[in-house]
């Protein structure tokens, strides 16, 4: 049988601009454009079907923005549209995120009777003034009854977004912040680090923030805490009770095949033994006049598969096998055993069985070792500049 697809769709649009963030988000209009962004949706995957190649679907996840903002009958309609053009495997993860502070009673039975049966959560903090900070609009009781309205949804299978070395924390603050995430029972938790991305007010306006130090110390309490929990971690910013790894994000980590969908959606498949990389019209107003068939295809070179590769699997816990890299980008092992060798030296990388991953050390400055595969980058390491959850949890979740 082929290998499953993946399937991300992007509904743009929030109630405002958080100061930290830097995906391709928009404030909703006045009247949200649902029939006519969903219409879009379906179109611009009409024009990928040629990539899907018969393939079955193991997962959607619906992301933004807020796809919360979009009423359960427009989430109904997408579904059955992507239902109706796909094949979807029976035990599909359907995940939609959403915000606390747009969760109307009664919408999440709405979404899973739509099908949705995975949700995330953009709690980000329990601390009201460490929201307000990061322009949030939902506080922090609104995070606890969202959960209650998953409960009465019936859906147990949800995600919490939670950030930390946020503007002004104390390390108690931080764990107290992960003790009411854990209080809450999630399934999974994305725990990572607030950084200052280009292109955002943070990055323009600095807030005073914890050091590396400090940070680093956040980032060891969270771990110690949460393998106690009953949480393991499987990726750098991601954390789950058995069973419960978000499938949809294994698929980016691993390098697997996915169709992007919505205004600056990305995809990536692999037809014919060549990866193809889509990208759709980054402007939703742009999109929906081009009817959801703004886009462009670009195949990528060998020379950059080495780094494309290395930028997603190398966050997993788990690691890869040679067989892995050869079997995700048709190359022989060969033309990234001297980089890793060398980074072995350093010890950066480490070999268990048959698979590599990062060190401990590795990990903490995993930006500047995934460098290490960049196109004309030679067999060496950096100074060190980041601590490693500092890398972007995009694709996937976080900061919604």
């Amino acid at each position: 049988m082929s290998e499953p697809l993946a399937i991300y769709v992007h509904l743009p649009w929030c109630v405002r601009k958080c100061p930290y963030c830097d995906f391709n988000s928009h404030v909703r209009p006045e009247t949200l454009p649902e029939q006519e962004y969903v219409a879009a949706l379906l179109a611009d995957l009409d024009g990928d079907l040629d990539l899907a190649l018969g393939r079955p679907v193991a997962s959607v996840f619906l992301g933004g923005g807020t796809p919360s903002l979009f009423g359960t009958g427009a989430i109904a309609a997408l579904l059955d549209g992507l239902a109706a053009r796909l094949r979807f495997l029976p035990d599909a993860e359907i995940t939609l995120e959403a915000n606390p502070g747009t969760v109307e009673h009664g919408r999440f039975a709405g979404y899973a009777e739509a099908g949705v049966n995975r949700v995330s959560l953009g709690a980000q903090s329990f601390d009201a003034e460490r929201l307000r900070v990061l322009g949030r609009i939902h506080g922090p009781d609104e995070i606890g009854a969202a959960v209650a309205e998953l409960a009465d949804a019936g859906i147990a299978n949800f995600n919490l977004d939670l950030m930390y070395a946020l503007p002004g924390q104390t390390r108690d603050a931080a764990a107290a912040d992960l003790e009411a995430a854990i209080a809450l029972r999630p399934a999974h938790l994305s725990h990572y680090q607030l950084t200052l991305e280009p292109g955002t007010l943070f990055h323009h306006r600095p807030p005073p923030l914890p050091d590396d130090d400090l940070a680093w110390q956040m980032q060891l309490d969270s771990q110690q805490r949460l393998a106690a929990a009953g949480f393991a971690q499987y990726e750098v910013s991601a954390y789950a009770r058995p069973d419960r790894q978000c499938r949809h994000n294994l698929n980016y980590w691993r390098f697997g095949d996915y169709l992007g969908i919505g205004a600056g959606a990305h995809g990536k498949v692999t037809v014919g033994g060549q990866v193809l990389r889509t990208e759709k019209a980054r402007s939703p107003r742009a999109y929906l006049e081009a009817g959801g068939r703004a886009g462009s295809r670009r195949a990528v070179p060998a020379t950059e598969l080495p780094f494309e590769y290395m930028l997603n699997v190398l966050r997993l816990m788990e690691g890869f096998s040679a067989i892995d890299f050869e079997l995700a980008t048709a190359l022989s092992a060969e033309t990234v055993r001297p980089t890793l060798a060398d980074l072995a030296t350093r010890g950066l990388v480490e070999s268990i069985a048959d698979h590599c991953r990062p060190t401990a050390l590795g990990f903490r400055f995993l930006n500047d070792l995934v460098a290490a595969f960049l196109p004309g980058e030679k067999c060496r390491f950096p100074p060190p500049r980041v601590v490693h959850s500092g890398i972007s949890p995009r694709a996937g979740e976080g900061l919604s």
